[in-house]
Parts: structure tokens; C-alpha cells; sequence
């Protein structure tokens, strides 16, 4: 914790020092006592702030090694005691025996003079040395450490949903790797058990041929980059937590090739009316999720966006001159559990004007979803399901989410202008952002020259 005051700082001839009290309690253990000097070698105040701060944890963490009553604990705490107590120093931690295999000859030197300058048998002498075992942490500790933590403003503004299907997409790295090599500790993981992960993965994607026949890929390349680019950035974030930000990364430059990438086809306009909007296409289907389908017919919003709308975000009452969704993260000003969430780009951030059947659509739930709210996979689930048994989908390849390609595609050939459309679609646009691409009543003009017929009985 940094110290704003002057706290453990004093000054010798203009040059401030580190002096602080050994605690009574580690006395006996803390050969250092009664009282702790080290020159900060420094005449700025800020810069020996920020040396102090460095002494201080490390001592914190030395004196709550010898408190600690779990070994592990213990341990860790050490560890980290010497890991901050050589970024004190500007230097990285090695062990002893890595110092003799990857240390510079001028890193030697300068550890040598640094020795010079603190009592031997000191913790700073042994962080020098490398003396310090390091802590045998296993990858699923490492991974508690990471979500309970590191990433911990990460997920701060994700829903209880987005939450569970982060943390489940980094579990599910985790177990599949742990699958392939076990639960290692962190600091034994080898670049061979990153190319061991490898291909574990490249078996799924690229299957070897049997007897000369090509056998069907049962993966995409994208599940096995998603897979080892979390283990790259567990193993990453975990060692810059700890101090070591030049550690070699086991799963660095590991990856396959996504040259095709894969999109879905969009819905034609005439199967859109003669098939999904026939009276009597989505009658069986409940009346959230029948709802939810003719709002993203009408507006290309993603799933989710449609799903966690809440009450606030919804225009559609007599006062409201043009009628309207106003899609956006989450307030801190209202309610936890009103469905908002972290959205997915701040373009995603905006209003959408409702037309035809969108618009009959929200004006029976201006309200919102709550089956549905931050429940964007089951939605999904669920209506691809339906389509499926129903057969509205026209190929296999189309998903529920070709209604938003069908929307860009409508809009496109309505001569709506690209600006236009990468705003109501939620697109990021590398132009600078000027004005705000006329006003709302006038995209709603120009959606209504989209706007396909329907039998009110549908809704």
C-alpha cells in the first residue's frame, strides 16, 4: 500500500533513507533489529517515496512469512518479500542457478556491487543471491490467484451472467490443458508443455489422415487460439503480479492460422415475410422470445442487447416524439440487478428508432425481458432450436444472428449512408466522430424505408 506521508523516510547529508522498527513479534527471527537503515541513494522526495513504498511491502511480507502458520503461506510471502525488495533495487528476481544460466555480465557486476552496499545473511543479500526458493504454486492455484485478484476490474462491470461465461471460458482452458499435461506448478511449466497444448489442439483442428482419407476437423481454429491465448495470459498476468515481467512465456507464439473466417449468411427479405413473419411461424414459441425475434428483424441489435433492455432504455410511450431503444452499459446510479451490462464496445453504446414490427413488439413489453435478462445464451439456445424444428432456417449455415446480417444487408440496399449503418449497427468506425449522423427522428426516416409489412396478429 503506498504511503503518501514521509513515513520510514529520513534524511543523512540531504540523502534520504529507509529507517523503520522491527516489530517486537518477529524480533527474534529478524536479524536486522532493533532498527532497519538502507540508504535510498536518492535527494528526491517522490523518487524515495517510491523506493520506501517497495521497502515497506517487503518487509510486510517478510515479517507475515515468519507470522504465517501454513508453510505455503509462508513461502509465498517470502517470495514475494524478495521479489519486491530487488524492484526496490531495479533488479528482476532470479534464483541462483538462473542467474548462473541467463544473467548478463554486466547484471553480475551489478549485483556484486549492490551486495557490497547490505549486510550479509540480509533478506536483501539472499534476494541478490537468488537464495529464495520459489514458491511451487500450481496452475489451478495460479488460476484462483488470477480471478479472485488479478482480474478482479476486469469483471467488475459484467453482469452475473457475462461474469459466469468469462470465468467459464477460462475455466474451460484451464481443464483442458491441465487434461493434457496435469497440474503443474507455474514455475515447472516448460515450453514443451506449451507445444504439448499445441498439439492437443492441432489434433482437433487439422486431424491427421487414416489410411490416406482426410479426417472431418472436429474444432475450429478459433476455439484453440481462444484456449491457449487465455494460458498465455494467465501465465503472463500471474508473473507480472508477482514482480517478473521478463519471465518467458511458454505459450508465446503459439497458434494456428485463421485465414478464413467465417460468416454467417443472411436471411433473404422474401424469407424473412413468406416464412418467419407468416401468421402462425412463431405462435408455439412464448411470447418473450416470439417478441425478441421481430425486434431484431427490425433493428439488427445483438441478442443480448435485446434481452437486457430494461424499462429505462425503452421509448415507446405517448410523450416520446420518435420511438426508440437506448442500448448502453451499466449505470451506477440505478439498480444492480436491472439487467444492464458491460457492453461489448463503447460503439455499442447507442439508440436505435423503432419501426414497424419492432415497434408493435416493445409497446406489449415496455418493460423489458425478465426471462431473458442476462440470459443471451439460453436466448440463443432456445431460438435456434425453434428455427430449426420449425425449418426456418434456409441452410444449415444460417443461426438466429443472420437476422442481423439480413438488417445490414437491407439497409445497404436502401441506400441508407455506410456512416448511418455503423451506427445503428454498433460498429466501431475509424473516422473521427463528428456530429451524430442526423438526428433520430431522421434515422428512423430512413429506417422506415426498410420496414417490412406484417399481419398485427403476429405480435
Amino acid at each position: 500500500m503506498e504511503m503518501p506521508d514521509d513515513r520510514y523516510l529520513t534524511r543523512r547529508n540531504g540523502v534520504y533513507c529507509y529507517k523503520r522498527r522491527v516489530p517486537a513479534v518477529v524480533a527474534d527471527e529478524d536479524n536486522r533489529g532493533p532498527i532497519i537503515r538502507i540508504s535510498l541513494k536518492t535527494r528526491d522526495l517522490a523518487k524515495a517515496r517510491l523506493l520506501r513504498d517497495g521497502y515497506a511491502r517487503a518487509d510486510d511480507d517478510l515479517w507475515g512469512a515468519y507470522l504465517a502458520s501454513d508453510s505455503k503461506e509462508a513461502a509465498t510471502k517470502r517470495y514475494l518479500s524478495a521479489v519486491r525488495r530487488l524492484a526496490a533495487l531495479g533488479f528482476t528476481y532470479r534464483t541462483t542457478m538462473e542467474i548462473l544460466q541467463v544473467a548478463t555480465r554486466d547484471e553480475l557486476f551489478d549485483r556484486v556491487r549492490a551486495l557490497m552496499d547490505c549486510k550479509p545473511n540480509s533478506p536483501t543479500a539472499d534476494a541478490l543471491l537468488g537464495t529464495v526458493e520459489r514458491p511451487e504454486v500450481t496452475i489451478r492455484a495460479v488460476f484462483d490467484v488470477y480471478v479472485n485478484e488479478i482480474a478482479t476490474s476486469e469483471i467488475a462491470n459484467k453482469s452475473p451472467g457475462q461474469r459466469r461465461g468469462w470465468l467459464n471460458t477460462k475455466r474451460r482452458a484451464l481443464n483442458n490443458f491441465v487434461a493434457v499435461v496435469g497440474d503443474k506448478p507455474i514455475g515447472l511449466i516448460t515450453r514443451e508443455d506449451g507445444k504439448a497444448f499445441y498439439k492437443w489442439w492441432q489434433q482437433k483442428i487439422a486431424p491427421p489422415s487414416v489410411d490416406g482419407k482426410k479426417q472431418p476437423a472436429t474444432h475450429t481454429p478459433t476455439c484453440g487460439n481462444r484456449d491457449i491465448g487465455n494460458m498465455r495470459l494467465l501465465y503472463q498476468k500471474y508473473h507480472e503480479y508477482m514482480g517478473e515481467e521478463d519471465v518467458k512465456n511458454p505459450f508465446a507464439k503459439l497458434g494456428f492460422s485463421e485465414k478464413t473466417k467465417r460468416t454467417r449468411p443472411p436471411f433473404e427479405r422474401g424469407w424473412i415475410l413468406e416464412k418467419i413473419l407468416a401468421p402462425g411461424a412463431l405462435r408455439t414459441l412464448n411470447d418473450e422470445a416470439r417478441a425478441i425475434v421481430l425486434i431484431l428483424i427490425e433493428t439488427g441489435a445483438r441478442l443480448s442487447e435485446i434481452a437486457n433492455l430494461n424499462g429505462q432504455q425503452i421509448f415507446v410511450g405517448l410523450m416520446d416524439l420518435t420511438p426508440h431503444i437506448n442500448v448502453r452499459g451499466h449505470d451506477e446510479d440505478e439498480d444492480e440487478d436491472d439487467g444492464t451490462r458491460e457492453v461489448k464496445t463503447n460503439s455499442s453504446i447507442r439508440e436505435i428508432p423503432l419501426v414497424g414490427v419492432a415497434l408493435e413488439a416493445l409497446k406489449k413489453f415496455p418493460d423489458g425481458f425478465p426471462r431473458y435478462r442476462d440470459k443471451g445464451t439460453h436466448l440463443s439456445n432456445t431460438l435456434n432450436k425453434y428455427f430449426r424444428e420449425h425449418h426456418l432456417f434456409p441452410s444449415k449455415k444460417h443461426k438466429i444472428y443472420s437476422l442481423r446480417h439480413s438488417f445490414e444487408d437491407r439497409m445497404t440496399e436502401a441506400g441508407i449512408d455506410t456512416e448511418v449503418r455503423m451506427l445503428l449497427m454498433g460498429h466501431t468506425s475509424s473516422r473521427p466522430k463528428y456530429g451524430k449522423k442526423g438526428s433520430l427522428a431522421f434515422q428512423r426516416k430512413e429506417l422506415l424505408k426498410i420496414a417490412l409489412p406484417f399481419d398485427p396478429a403476429i405480435v
